[in-house]
């Protein structure tokens, strides 16, 4: 290999394609953990790099990407309506809103997301969201559109592959809820941010937010209790709209 290509690698103005990565680690005689901290590694910046290449649309293809490959996907949300759970008018604005962003990069990613949810629906695959009432209480735009969202809500709760559970505020928090996170196969935990996503991948770290999960859910309610808080949010949503529009 060149001396100037291993030049370019080690100062971060190129990133080494996996081909590169073997040829080096062989190089080095490296084990093969260090061989897969660094596959690892490469896999997570080449993620970012086409987030940061594609705008809005390429992030959201790159969440549906990682998506698609896990199995398990536990996520914990205190602030918003997950992405696999939104509308598409909640996630036309979700991805928007509080942002200086272009209206069709805003479209397509919302449109993206919106079409990644179709995994909901596949065989082999589990989910589990805890959201607090907190967050689903929270409204972007209006509140008339959360109406719509509260039924999305409650029709994916249903579904045999879905988990679905809501912390009322009424319930002591198990944990403080600093952040929300998406948990994929046990291995990755992510936390979404306003401009960009930290990807943890240290086994202590996403034991952590594993717990923190486990906590949550043990205090959600789900089933007929979830469909009774999701009926008495709704009913102060349209009361709302009332008041807005009178």
């Amino acid at each position: 290999m060149a001396q100037p290509t291993i030049s370019r690698v080690e100062t971060g103005r190129l990133l080494p394609s996996p081909e590169t990565v073997e040829r080096l680690s062989l190089a080095l005689d490296l084990d093969q953990d260090a061989r897969q901290e660094l596959n690892t590694l490469l896999a997570r910046l080449r993620d970012e790099v086409s987030r940061l290449k594609g705008g809005l649309a390429g992030r959201e293809a790159a969440n549906a990407a990682r998506v698609r490959s896990s199995k398990w996907v536990a996520v914990f949300s205190s602030a918003m309506i997950p992405a696999l759970l939104q509308t598409a008018e909640y996630a036309r604005l979700a991805v928007a809103i509080g942002r200086d962003v272009d209206e069709d990069d805003a479209a397509k990613a919302a449109a993206v997301r919106v079409d990644a949810q179709a995994v909901l629906f596949e065989d082999g695959r589990r989910f589990a969201f805890v959201l607090t009432e907190g967050g689903v209480r929270t409204w972007p735009g209006s509140p008339s559109l959360m109406l719509a969202q509260l039924d999305r809500l409650a029709q994916v709760s249903t579904l045999p592959h879905v988990r679905l559970g809501v912390v009322p505020w009424k319930v002591e928090a198990p944990v403080f809820p600093l952040h929300g996170f998406t948990v994929f196969d046990g291995s990755v935990s992510v936390v979404e941010s306003l401009t960009g996503d930290l990807t943890l991948t240290e086994a202590a770290e996403v034991g952590a937010h594993e717990e923190a999960f486990g906590a949550f859910a043990n205090a959600a309610v789900y089933g007929g209790e979830l469909e009774a808080l999701l009926g008495e949010i709704a009913a102060d949503f349209r009361e709302l709209v009332k008041q807005l529009n009178s």
